[in-house]
């Protein structure tokens, strides 16, 4: 593809990352003066929960539907998709429509996340896939840091409905563009699609988190709505387990339940799901309601969590690569992540910012130590076979972690908040006209009572916030325990090539295991390509002596007959003149020849014996990569599609 069109569709691509990965966030700050205009408190955990929870449930299908129908195509639906439910999200004239838009939306955000990272492998090489797959990380990991943040300035700056409004521009610009400029695709995969394992699974965790929202607080434990949740779960459960032993191509193998690391890891990764979504959705309103910043404000104060996670994501990842070593960062993290808990569960309103800001710090620092690790854990554990399922099921759990964290410290915090409103009302007297009601639909009411009573209804609402950390602490501090029983084993190479941004983010991948090694042997070899790759490979060769330069010419006009010499030129970003002593002295040395008129290269036979030789060294060196998968045939059909195209790049040329 031409570099403009290649560079037109990158960007593209990674404003639907960017805009599906902003969603998961985004919406935290504008929850507090999204419920004073619409009401509805009690169902505010639902604006983040619809979200996630869609997505997430239907990322297997858009994964397979895209690889047997066509990947743009189903790119296309998805923005379409997801554009729709913003615009309706903007449009919201309750709680409830809101919160049916929102699950439109995460239908398509889904989409856009794993199928922007699967275009990317069908348009761009493999020598400058690790290049992207950075990008595309760094994209993730930032929205979703900054996205707090962002939602704030919208409600402070324009209104809460430009925290979906905002993505109209924005995702109409991708359509245009990948609608424009995408080729269309040339291969299909077909697949055996397990609908009846996503439908059933997804319908029982949709009916558990229903439980979680309402049981307690909207219905009596006993009441036949809960009941009847609990026995639907349990009856689609015992069908999705019938369902996994027959698909051919189960969307979760139970065999995986098997595999300690796997089991162990993904209950971690569920609770600090449940302990991130659960602190961004309360804390603003924390911050807004108690302490009376602006939304803005309250996005800022946020910062220490989000920075904290980033930072220590990217340190964990350093760590893992340099010393093989993994299974004391969860150890760790889940520690400090439950200290975090513990010491947010002791806010009240008379509590200062440094002191929360220290708080939040402790709580990003340990969920960054653990959220990068859990996925290497993972991938390090299971045979090649199912390393693209093992992947997708341990950040799968870690997103219903999310949904399942706040929709049940939603129902911690609501029914604490209507304990804490009954004893204000029993001990204090209202103004004429005030309805007690309007303080458990809309937070801002608090504000324009009597500052007495004012004080009254903040002290419960900060109570009630502290409740929902007095509930998480002890779940992260299972978390703490179980991460033990996570085993130590030889790191895989290709597994040290972590994709930080997917590790940050809600969303389960969906890739197949062949794919999952070539994205970290593509990152791998992209380090490799820029630290003097020519000479190693030139001294391996026999080329001994040869510069790098010679060494690239000889790669690139490998297998092939007369090419250009501007051409050529070009490709190497220099110009003729720079690059005519590199090849005259391979000319000199046998192994190029110039046409009549000068204006055309190719290799001699011996030059043609030397890239066959550096194909070999080439391949060879991936080869060990990978050799810890052990023998497979698609991997080597992978090493030999591979090998060849990043022998070819140009990365590590001398300036």
């Amino acid at each position: 593809m031409r570099q403009r069109g290649l560079g037109l569709i990158i960007i593209a691509l990674m404003l639907g990352m960017l805009l599906a990965a902003l969603d998961q966030t985004i919406v935290s700050t504008a929850l507090p003066t999204i419920v004073g205009d619409l009401g509805g408190l009690d169902h505010l955990s639902w604006v983040v929960t619809a979200y996630i929870l869609a997505s997430t449930v239907s990322t297997p299908l858009w994964g397979k539907l895209g690889d047997q129908y066509g990947r743009k195509r189903l790119f296309i639906a998805a923005i379409v998709i997801f554009l729709t439910g913003s615009a309706l999200c903007g449009l919201s004239r309750n709680m409830g429509e809101l919160i049916g838009f929102r699950g439109l939306q995460g239908l398509g955000g889904g989409g856009l996340m794993v199928l922007a990272q699967a275009i990317v492998g069908d348009v761009v090489s493999a020598r400058d896939r690790g290049k992207y797959q950075g990008f595309f990380g760094a994209v993730f990991a930032v929205s979703s840091v900054v996205g707090p943040l962002v939602g704030g300035l919208f409600v402070d700056h324009l209104s809460w409905h430009w925290v979906f409004y905002v993505n109209l521009p924005l995702g109409a610009v991708a359509l245009l563009v990948i609608t424009a400029a995408l080729p269309g695709d040339r291969q299909r995969a077909r697949h055996t699609i397990d609908y009846a394992g996503v439908v059933l699974l997804g319908g029982a965790t949709s009916c558990l988190v229903l439980i979680a929202t309402w049981g307690g607080t909207v219905y009596p434990w006993a009441d036949p709505v809960i009941v009847g949740l609990a026995v639907a779960a349990v009856v689609m459960l015992a069908g999705w387990v019938a369902a996994e032993r027959r698909a051919r191509e189960p969307v979760l193998p139970l065999a995986l339940f098997r595999n300690q690391a796997f089991a162990a890891s993904s209950v971690v990764g569920f609770v600090v799901g449940f302990g991130m979504f659960g602190a961004l959705t309360y804390l603003p309103l924390y911050l807004q309601v108690v302490h009376g910043v602006s939304a803005t404000l309250s996005g800022v104060y946020l910062l220490p969590m989000m920075a904290g996670m980033l930072t220590l994501s990217i340190v964990s990842g350093f760590v893992i690569s340099k010393t093989g070593k993994y299974r004391f960062l969860p150890i760790a993290g889940t520690g400090i992540a439950t200290v975090g808990m513990f010491l947010l569960s002791t806010l009240t309103e008379s509590s200062g910012m440094p002191a929360l800001a220290v708080y939040l710090l402790i709580l990003g620092v340990g969920i960054g130590m653990t959220m990068q690790v859990l996925v290497i854990v993972v991938q390090n554990a299971v045979s090649f076979k199912d390393l693209g399922v093992a992947t997708s099921g341990a950040t799968f759990f870690r997103s219903i972690g999310g949904s399942f964290g706040v929709a049940a410290l939603g129902a911690v915090f609501t029914g604490r908040l209507a304990q804490d409103v009954r004893e204000v009302l029993a001990r204090s007297s209202l103004p004429p006209g005030f309805d007690p009601a309007e303080v458990q639909k809309d937070p801002t009411v608090v504000r324009r009572l009597p500052p007495g009573l004012a004080a009254e209804f903040l002290h419960a609402y900060a109570d009630s916030i502290a409740m929902v950390f007095r509930v998480a602490a002890p779940v992260m501090l299972v978390a703490f325990l179980l991460s033990w029983f996570i085993p130590q084993q030889r790191l895989r190479e290709t597994t040290k090539a972590a994709d930080l941004g997917e590790c940050l983010g809600a969303t389960s991948a969906e890739r197949s295991s062949l794919e999952e090694v070539e994205r970290g042997l593509v990152r791998l070899a992209d380090a490799e390509l820029r630290t003097g790759y020519y000479t190693r490979m030139g001294d391996l060769a026999g080329l001994a002596g040869m510069r790098p330069e010679g060494v690239w010419i000889i790669a690139r006009l490998g297998g092939k007959g007369w090419v250009s010499a501007a051409a050529l030129a070009e490709r190497a970003r220099v110009s003729r003149e720079q690059g005519r002593p590199y090849a005259d002295q391979l000319v000199d040395d046998g192994f190029l020849e110039r046409s009549a008129d000068g204006e055309m290269l190719r290799l001699t036979e011996r030059g043609q014996e030397a890239a066959l030789r550096l194909l070999r060294c080439s391949r060879e060196a991936l080869s060990r990569s990978v050799a810890d998968w052990g023998p497979h045939p698609q991997l080597e059909e992978l090493l030999d599609r591979v090998a060849p195209d990043l022998l070819g790049a140009l990365v590590d040329r001398p300036r």
